[in-house]
């Protein structure tokens, strides 16, 4: 208590008070204000600065927490929120289970006044978004808000795992929102980069879902890579898919009236609801509502998890579950009995067929029947003769939800039944029919996940699934019993006459035979050949119905070596019409190989829609493509024609993809041979699709093909041309000049470039000798915002130029190293180019160009 100042001192201002009343005033503002003060410094610390390091190790990071379920955090901000106590978002290392691999990631943990990390019975961690789910690091890994404003993360050896590439956009400093947004932000406050634009399985409240990006769910709790299940907005709506090829839809909640004049922009998760919100919705007004649990005023988010299911979670003394948001029937979702999994009202068994003593499936742990089933034979492309349909009636597939989700309508039961039978990548047939088992729908998976049981008197329709299996060769069970010595003397005669008279009846078949043989290759390229319309086949055109689409060929696409490419229409759908020239082989060799090219469906390849073999015409009609062809975009001067840095990234993952798919996961081993930018094509999303995968020679797995004459595109031919022993590892390489090109912005071979630049394989071969890499980057978007991701990409394409080809790596593999999965080898070859490229040179009237005649068994895509 202050004493009461003196009368003559009432008046007077503090400062104007004597001395010693002014000390005793500050001294009461000190132990009155100061502990407030120092009490709101110790409730978070949300920011950072430019040039901080965090090292993942307890004795450096002062906030820490251990749990009872095994999970650990390792905090380095948190943003308390004042209005309650309990959870609040934080942001740091997190591990679970044996700590042995941590995630940068932002989490809900409780924090208690103090902004000390507590209560670890009740509230574990909840993760809501992470920068390197399929790379985690480990113990002393580091992450770095450089002091060009790249947040960095790294393995303790300084590997680069993760970053922003924000450097050098004006970053200013690092906080977290209340809301749980991690922000990069400038001088003026403004977001650089924030983590609510890269949604990873979780939304909190306020995060928006832009229309193309994906909720990916985890494989599994202690799993963080992507599992086999996304939730997306696409252009009429929100929809959940497995990661299938093609993928298959379980969920969808679309807008209604007219969907061709709505384009959703995004879906908000706001406090009681999933908004849908379009670019013509009234302003603050959703096309499409989903009403959730009533608001609340703890923290709550909502997660798409590894089994399908997008679930909200709330904070109310613990962690519990508010809302299954898409409110599916249990055995409606794609995992719930994991793959060839049966789901009857919740519980989860192995198909059986028509006898329960079948023995074909296995659970794939006999403790948890829900993790699905597996064959005890798994299914081999070189057993065709061996593949077998196992019936189990009264099932349906969580794909006949909706329309249009069938591959095929209006077809019979047998036809389904034999189309998947044709093709190895097929799983099982799939039907369902009303009152007409000749008038259903046939969807054919190339992955089964979760089978559901069906009740017809309920459902009012009739389905059974037909799933592939392989049985054991049976030629030894049919083998013919040998009779008695006894009987072999009684029937001797007689089997001597029936031979003789066998043998004159064979005689005389097999001379017919001939002659009709004979008398069919007289005619086979004028009659029209009865070649069976199944499902699965690409359609059949004739000649004049092409002719009509495509305006009597008047708009031309592109030419190439096998024939040109025109624009057409087949009813409302675009199309790329190529007409083939000089094929010389005789019309069922032409069709057979059709039949092979129209089974091969990948998102990464551009689908073959039908053909034409009419008379002497031959004809492929292909999707369109309305972006083109990749040499457009990277080889163009027009700014308009620039691609950013993502697109890129995307566009060479996408090749990869395709590649993968026809080296590694066909009935067929196919390599391309001549894989260049004119051959990769560009969907109006920028999608990249491989075309004319068709001008292969089709390779049996496990054996080399050797060719008998070089095959492909001067620039783009592996070394191994010339020793003429060829595998898909050419393709590996053309991907390798292909990568090289992207990144640089400039074609292999550009004759307008000085004399030793001419070649860029040789001019990247010395700029990595003179350690001068950055040199080499010409293309128009800013390198330097993207060096180190730039020269990580062409490291990968040195890999795949190495000389030797069993060096280079696979697609697959590829693939992994795109996605951050894997690796890129560091023992490499840098001398990519050799002796060989000079007798390349010399050789140039030897090698194919865009001009070469095709051989009489290859078939050409779109250029």
């Amino acid at each position: 208590m202050l004493d009461v100042l003196p009368h003559a001192d009432a008046k007077r201002t503090p400062m104007e008070a004597p001395a010693h009343h002014r000390r005793r005033l500050v001294l009461f503002l000190l132990f009155t204000v100061s502990p407030l003060l120092l009490a709101q410094e110790q409730l978070d610390y949300p920011s950072a600065n430019l040039s901080t390091r965090w090292v993942n190790n307890p004795s450096q990071i002062q906030h820490n927490g251990s749990f009872d379920d095994g999970s650990q955090v390792r905090s380095i901000l948190l943003r308390r929120n004042p209005r309650f106590y309990g959870p609040t978002y934080a942001c740091g290392f997190y591990c679970n289970a044996a700590c042995d691999a941590f995630l940068f990631a932002i989490f809900a943990v409780y924090a208690n006044s103090g902004g000390i990390i507590t209560n670890p019975t009740t509230a574990p961690p909840q993760v809501v978004w992470s920068a390197n789910r399929a790379a985690p690091v480990g113990a002393n890994a580091t992450l770095h808000l450089t002091d060009l404003g790249d947040l960095v993360l790294a393995h303790a050896n300084g590997t680069v795992v993760w970053s922003t590439g924000t450097a050098s956009k004006s970053v200013a400093g690092m906080n977290i929102s209340q809301s749980g947004n991690l922000v990069l932000f400038d001088q003026s406050g403004a977001p650089v980069w924030q983590s609510f634009e890269h949604p990873t399985d979780t939304l909190v409240l306020g995060q928006t879902l832009q229309e193309g990006q994906n909720l990916d769910a985890n494989v599994s709790i202690t799993n963080w890579s992507k599992g086999p299940v996304h939730l997306t907005v696409l252009s009429d709506g929100l929809y959940a898919f497995t990661a299938s090829s093609p993928p298959q839809n379980y969920y969808q909640y679309t807008l209604n009236g007219n969907k061709s004049a709505k384009t959703p922009s995004y879906v908000k998760y706001t406090n009681g609801s999933l908004d849908l919100f379009t670019l013509f919705a009234t302003p603050g007004t959703p096309d499409i509502r989903i009403s959730l649990p009533p608001a609340s005023s703890s923290v709550q988010f909502m997660r798409f998890e590894s089994d399908g299911h997008l679930r909200i979670f709330e904070w109310n003394q613990g962690w519990q579950v508010t809302a299954d948001v898409l409110g599916l029937d249990v055995c409606a979702y794609p995992m719930v009995c994991g793959q060839y999994g049966i789901c009857f009202n919740g519980q989860c068994s192995c198909p059986a067929g028509g006898s329960a003593s079948s023995s074909y499936f296995k659970p794939v742990d006999g403790r948890r029947i829900s993790l699905g089933c597996s064959l005890v034979t798994p299914l081999s492309c070189q057993s065709l003769q061996d593949h077998r349909l196992l019936t189990v009636d009264d099932v349906s597939y969580f794909t006949f939800r909706y329309s249009g989700a069938a591959a095929f309508e209006n077809i019979d039961e047998a036809s389904c039944k034999q189309a998947c039978l044709k093709n190895c990548s097929c799983k099982a047939a799939l039907f369902q029919y009303g009152g007409n088992v000749s008038n259903g729908y046939c969807f054919l998976p190339t992955q089964l996940f979760s089978l559901q049981n069906n009740q017809p008197s309920l459902t009012h329709f009739n389905s059974s699934a037909y799933i592939k299996v392989e049985a054991a060769s049976t030629a030894s069970n049919n083998s013919i019993v040998p009779s008695s010595p006894s009987e072999n003397k009684g029937s001797s005669r007689v089997g001597l006459i029936i031979g003789i008279i066998v043998g004159i009846v064979a005689f005389v078949l097999g001379g017919l035979r001939l002659m009709y043989v004979r008398r069919r290759r007289r005619t086979t390229e004028v009659e029209e050949d009865d070649f069976p319309i199944v499902p699965g086949i690409p359609t059949r055109f004739s000649f004049h119905h092409l002719k009509e689409a495509t305006n009597n060929f008047s708009k031309k696409l592109g030419q190439g070596g096998f024939g040109s490419v025109f624009e057409g229409s087949i009813g409302d759908q675009k199309v790329a019409v190529k007409r083939l020239d000089g094929v010389g082989q005789g019309k069922r060799e032409f069709l057979a190989e059709v039949e092979t090219i129209g089974s091969i469906h990948h998102i990464n390849l551009v689908k073959l829609i039908g053909f034409c073999a009419d008379k002497s015409n031959r004809l492929l009609v292909y999707e369109y493509m309305s972006n083109g062809s990749l040499d457009k975009w990277i080889f163009s001067k027009d700014q308009n024609h620039t691609l950013d840095w993502q697109t890129i990234c995307k566009i060479i993952t996408d090749i990869g993809k395709g590649l993968s798919y026809i080296h590694e996961e066909c009935r067929q081993r196919i390599a391309h041979l001549d894989i260049k930018p004119q051959n990769i094509l560009l969907d109006d999303k920028f999608n990249a699709k491989v075309s004319d995968f068709g001008l292969a020679k089709l390779i049996d797995r496990d054996q080399e093909q050797i060719m008998t004459r070089m095959r492909g595109t001067r620039g783009y031919l592996a070394p191994e041309w010339l020793t003429s022993v060829i595998t898909e590892k050419v393709d590996v390489y053309s991907f390798g000049v292909v990568v090289v090109e992207i990144v640089c912005g400039r074609k292999n071979l550009d004759y307008s470039q000085p004399e030793e630049s001419i070649h860029l394989i040789s001019l990247l071969q010395e700029t990595i000798k003179m350690n001068k890499l950055e040199e080499i980057f010409s293309h128009d978007i800013d390198m330097k915002l993207h060096l180190e991701d730039a020269i990580k990409m062409i490291k990968l394409a040195v890999w795949c130029l190495q000389v030797d080809s069993s060096k280079r790596p696979s697609m697959s593999t590829v693939v992994k190293v795109l996605q951050g999965a894997a690796t890129i080898e560091t023992d490499l070859d840098y001398d990519i180019v050799t002796t060989a490229h000079l007798m390349r040179k010399q050789r140039d009237n030897y090698l194919l160009d865009a001009s070469s005649t095709p051989s009489a068994s290859l078939l050409s895509g779109p250029r």
